[in-house]
Order: structure tokens, then sequence, then C-alpha cells
């Protein structure tokens, strides 16, 4: 049987180094009781990562599934109906906006050769969206905007130059008609990220389990960190909902302003007496969304708002510009501001002695994360946590080539999802002593039985 088809079979894989931990109960007819084992003894080392000195997550997309989320590795079809939706008009006579063949040229420029670019074209992938049976252009979106945002760049900010753009057919692109399709296209995804979705709000819920089991860390270590590439806000209402409060770099009331300084504040109780001593509030995370999010927006540059980004809730008919990702080019832009001092305290977190990142729904396709993770395991004490229902980026194949001890993979449906991650691995601190306990005394007891049915062979 091959390794796919194994993980889909069992649900139950936990790598370390080039051991599976649930191996040994593989062959066997599958006992509860044993598989319950494993999974406590699991939960056992999860608890001694978690009381090393830094903690840190890495949510990709693959964390917001369960509450509606849409996987960007390939266009969305939800996004791309809703593009059509806005760039068709007319019912009897349809006429397509100059900025649609604009977005599916850009699509095909990032690797989907079937992605439609005539008028013609593009109204029959329409019919085929309205029947339900087509596939997802394989083009990662980010990329496609970011494509857009590479031809806008090349022209003036105003005038009527244009851009010729190599195609079949080749297009004319206009500043205004690249705008429009950026606008568009940008829009479109925040609204897919407006989660979560009606019928999926339970999905919320691991959210919250999650943050319940971090906050069970010993009080005298450093925050956790969580680090996210997603543009939702399931994190924020997941705090909200178990009144969490988030050091996330925004200050202020009214006017919440991007002001990094603000995660190095923290906390604390006010003591008794005058000469008591302190208490630390125990109900504080650190979020970092390095990729943007649905609530930033672009401001002007201010004494007061040095970097010009602002937060406020979202509205997805507002035309304040969305800054949800990295322009105009990804890796380029990540050295800009703020997107710089957020990967700058990525890179910090998980570089100091004794840290931990657990990876949970990404698929390692960002090489600028991939980079800094990668100076991570250069470092003798970082451990990596890979939680991923059936990894299979280059880069895990090849830390899981070299049997790093340091390297950790959940895998299969059942421990190697968001939910399944925050249920059945991730351990309540505050149970795991009782749950050792409860351990030893059932190893104890095993022994015991089968020493005793030993010596009645004997007899």
């Amino acid at each position: 049987m091959s390794t796919n088809e194994n993980v889909k079979k069992n649900g139950y894989h936990f790598w370390i180094g080039g051991e599976d931990l649930f191996q040994k109960i593989e062959t066997e007819e599958k006992d509860p009781r044993k598989q319950k084992q494993v999974l406590d003894e699991i939960k056992i080392r999860i608890g001694t990562l978690l009381k090393t000195d830094t903690v840190s997550l890495l949510l990709g997309a693959g964390a917001s599934v369960d509450c509606g989320g849409q996987l960007i590795g390939s266009v969305p079809l939800a996004i791309e109906e809703a593009l059509q939706s806005e760039g068709i008009t007319g019912a009897t006579r349809p006429r397509i906006q100059r900025w649609l063949p604009l977005f599916y040229l850009a699509v095909r420029y990032c690797g989907a050769a079937d992605s439609p670019t005539t008028c013609e074209a593009i109204l029959v992938r329409r019919k085929t969206l309205k029947c339900n049976n087509a596939t997802p252009l394989a083009a990662n979106f980010e990329q496609v905007l970011v494509q857009l945002h590479r031809w806008r760049t090349a022209l003036p900010q105003e005038g009527e130059c244009s851009l010729r753009v190599d195609g079949s057919p080749a297009i004319d692109a206009k500043a205004k008609d690249l705008d429009a399709a950026i606008q568009h296209a940008t829009r479109s995804l925040a609204k897919a990220c407006d989660l979560p979705v009606d019928d999926k709000k339970e999905g919320l819920n691991a959210y919250r389990m999650l943050i319940r089991k971090l906050l069970t860390r010993p009080l005298n270590l450093k925050r956790v960190n969580i680090f996210t590439l997603n543009y939702d806000t399931l994190v924020e209402q997941a705090a909200d909902a178990e009144g969490v409060v988030l050091l996330d770099g925004f200050v202020g009331t009214l006017h919440r302003v991007f002001r990094p300084e603000s995660y190095e504040q923290d906390l604390y109780f006010p003591a008794d007496t005058t000469e008591g001593r302190v208490h630390r509030f125990d109900r504080v995370l650190h979020l970092y969304k390095l990729h943007g999010s649905i609530t930033w927006r672009r401001t002007d540059l201010t004494i007061d708002n040095p970097y010009g980004v602002q937060s406020e809730r979202f509205d997805p008919e507002t035309s304040v510009p969305l800054l949800i990702y990295p322009t105009p080019a990804k890796y380029g832009e990540t050295l800009g501001l703020p997107y710089s001092e957020l990967f700058r305290r990525f890179a910090t977190a998980v570089v100091r002695p004794q840290s931990v990142l657990f990876v949970i729904g990404y698929g390692f396709g960002d090489e600028h994360v991939n980079a800094i993770i990668r100076q991570a395991l250069a470092v003798p004490s970082f451990t990596l946590v890979i939680v991923d229902p059936n990894p299979q980026s280059p880069f895990v194949k090849a830390i899981r080539e070299q049997k790093d001890q340091r390297v950790w993979i959940a895998e299969g449906p059942k421990v190697g999802t968001f939910s399944g991650f925050a249920d059945q691995i991730l351990p309540d601190l505050q149970d795991e002593q009782i749950r050792q306990k409860v351990i030893a005394t059932y190893r104890a007891l095993s022994k015991g039985e089968s020493s005793q049915e030993g010596e009645n062979d004997g007899d």
C-alpha cells in the first residue's frame, strides 16, 4: 500500500524523524485503547514543546477551510463567478468589461494555459461555471494579483498610455483597466475571506479550542505568537469570544493605527497593596498578520500614523484601498513597510534558542516564508511541527527524507487538520499531569498482567 493510500485509510499518522508513532498498531486490528494510548503519548510530547521558551504558530489557508475559507493555490470558483458577474453586463447581449480579459490573461501568465482570454472564450467559461462542472484554473490567485500589479507599475499614474501585453490575442492594457481589474479581484478575494460563512459557523469552535489550550501555558514564559498568512478575522473572532486580549500591533480606540512597538507591551493586574506583587494577566496572545488583513486600510502617512495603515471593521462595499497582500510583488514588497516589520518579528521568534513552530494549513508555497523556516532549522534547539492532512510540497518531502528528529509531522484526516490538531493533539497543560499519571498506571498494570501470564504459563 502506498503512503498516500495508507494515510487515507488509517487517518492517524504522527511522524517524528522517520518513525510513525502509530506504525505499531497499523498492522494489527485497530484497538481503540492502543490508539488512545498513542494519542496520549503524543499529547505529552506536544505538552513538553508548549513549555519551551518561545512557542509560535503559523496558520495557512488550510486552517480556514472548515469555516468556508477558499484555498487560493488555484483561482477559486466562487471568486471567478463573482468576477464574471461584475465583468459581464447585459442579459440578451452580454458585454464584457475591458478589465476582465486582462484578469484572465494574468491567470494564463501564472500557469493556467486553459484560461480564456477572448470574449467568446470568456462567455463559454461562464456557461461552464453555471453548469457546475468547471474545474478551477490552475494559477495561484495571489500570483495573479501580483502579475496585474507588475503590469500596472509599467504605466504612469495618470494619462492614456497603454501597455501591449502579449497573448492570444495581445491586449493593449490601459492604466484605468488594470486598476479596475486589481480593484475587482482584490475585493472579490476580500469578500471570500469574510468568514465564517453562514452554514459553517461551527468551524470557529476549533479556533476557540486552540486559544483555550494555548492559554494553559505557564505564565512565566513568553506569550504565544500566532503568525497567520490568512486575511480573515477568525483568530480575532475566537479571541473575542474567549475574552482574550490580542496584541496585534495596532493601538487606539476609535482610530486604530499600526504601531509595532505595541508588541513589547504586556498586561498585569495591580497589586492588592502598595508593596504587593503585581500579577500577570493570563489571557493574552500575540497576533501577526503577515500578509495583511481584510480589516487593514492604506491611509496617508502622518506623525501619528507613520506606517500609513489603519484597522477598521470590514466593509465589502467600501472604496478605501484594502491592504491584504504584499504588492506589487510579494517577495519584494515584504521588504517594505509594514510587512518588513512583521516578517522581521517572525524571523526573530523562530530563531531564538528553544523555539518551536507549529505550521498548520500551510502548503509551503511561499518562498519568502520557507526561507525563514529554513533559517530556523539551522538552529539546533529549534523544533518544527507540521500539521497537514496530506503534505505534498517539495519542501516537506525534502525535510522528510532527512529523518530529522526535530521535524514532527501530524498527517491524515484525523490529526492532520486544523480541527483535528486542536481537538486530539494539542493538550490542555492543566490536565497533563493527570494524564501522565493515568498512562503510568496503565503501563504498570500492563506489565504486571504480562508478568503474571508468564508465571502462569511456567506453572
